[in-house]
This record gives structure tokens, C-alpha cells and sequence, in this order.
């Protein structure tokens, strides 16, 4: 069964295998959406979960999101027509003064294969950015990541930065990156905090009510 072999290469991180089943089974005329709830988001949940477990590690998680990408590619026309419902709008970012985004972009893609819409600013975002793009896309969440202790507090001040635009109340923040903690995140008023990529898509649901 083609769904199968599209959850395998995904799960394996086999890109090739992963398009071209993908268009094997659109070819035998399984649904766009079916694909990418049957086979492609149990893949990446899976991977989450043996991430989280310490059985995958970065370079898997990246591998694996990438085969997931590879069917996205074709699927997303398709999706789009369909008009497939996303289960929320993201916007993400690294914050202003830091320069990392490989932990950002593995969220992005985790996210993006639990079904979320991602709006990806990009790295070096100031609490100004972000606020422009929180009141132009009007996300259900935003994430911030900061991978320096010394870029933690552009956190704070993108929060602050949206609470006096009047939009805090409208968005779920979410924060991670090495040197974010929990207590960090509670003191500074963010809604939630994930330790790891495969955390965040999971943080993000319960945070949206998301099954």
C-alpha cells in the first residue's frame, strides 16, 4: 500500500522515495489530504517521539523533514485546491541579535507536518518585526527562538513590543532555544515553552486545543 511506503520514507528520511511514492499514489488516485493525514504527519509524530526518546537526533529529524518536504512539494497545489483546513497559522522567528536558525527551522518543519500554516520571518527579528507580522497575518501563535544567553531578552521585549501594539491577547507565544527554561518562559509572560522540536509541535497543539 502506497501510504505506507510514503510513511517509510518519510520516517527513514528517504526524499526521493518519499516524492515519488507520493505521486505513485496520487497516480492511483488516493486524496491529497489522505496523504498528508494517513502517512506524512504520523511520520513526523513518530520521529517527534523517538527524537524525544533519544532514539533520533538532529541529523535524522532534519533528514526526515526534508523527505517530509519532498512530498509537501508536490501535495501543496493539490492541498491548496482542496482547500485543505490547516489546523492553525504559525509565525516563527529568531529573534533580533541572533543569527541561528537550524533549531527554528526543524521547528518550522515539525510544525509544518503537524499541519500548521508557517510564516517563517527568518532570523535576526526585532520585537518590531514581529509585531508588524502578528498584526498582518493574525497567527493563532507566535515563536521566538534564541539560541545566545544574550539574545534571551529580545524574548521579553518582543512580548512587551506586543502587548503595547494591543495584540498580545490575540496570539499564543511560544519560546524555545538552548538557553530558554521553563522559568524563563514563565517570567516573562509566554504561553508556552518546548525544550526540543518535537516538544514544540506537541506544545503547540495542547496551547490551540489542537487533537
Amino acid at each position: 500500500m502506497s501510504l505506507e511506503t510514503i510513511y517509510e520514507a518519510v520516517l527513514t528520511g528517504n526524499a526521493k522515495a518519499a516524492a515519488a511514492e507520493t505521486q505513485a499514489a496520487l497516480d492511483e488516485g488516493v486524496s491529497a489530504p489522505d496523504i498528508l493525514h494517513k502517512a506524512c504527519i504520523p511520520a513526523m509524530s513518530e520521529v517527534g517521539r523517538l527524537f524525544e526518546m533519544g532514539e533520533k537526533f538532529v541529523p535524522e529529524m532534519l533528514i526526515a523533514a526534508r523527505a517530509m518536504q519532498a512530498a509537501l512539494n508536490i501535495l501543496k497545489p493539490l492541498l491548496i485546491e482542496a482547500k485543505m483546513e490547516t489546523v492553525g497559522k504559525v509565525v516563527i522567528g529568531t529573534v533580533a541579535g541572533d543569527l541561528h536558525d537550524i533549531g527554528k527551522n526543524l521547528v518550522g518543519m515539525m510544525l509544518e507536518g503537524a499541519g500548521f500554516e508557517i510564516i517563517d520571518l527568518g532570523t535576526d527579528v526585532s520585537p518590531e518585526k514581529f509585531v508588524s507580522a502578528v498584526k498582518e497575518h493574525e497567527p493563532h501563535m507566535l515563536g521566538m527562538s534564541a539560541l545566545l544567553t544574550t539574545t534571551m531578552a529580545a524574548i521579553g521585549k518582543t512580548i512587551e513590543a506586543l502587548t503595547e501594539a494591543g495584540v498580545r491577547d490575540s496570539v499564543k507565544v511560544i519560546i524555545g532555544g538552548a538557553p530558554v527554561t521553563q522559568d524563563f518562559a514563565d517570567k516573562i509572560g509566554a504561553d508556552g515553552f518546548a525544550t526540543d522540536a518535537g516538544s514544540a509541535s506537541r506544545t503547540a497543539k495542547a496551547l490551540l486545543g489542537v487533537a
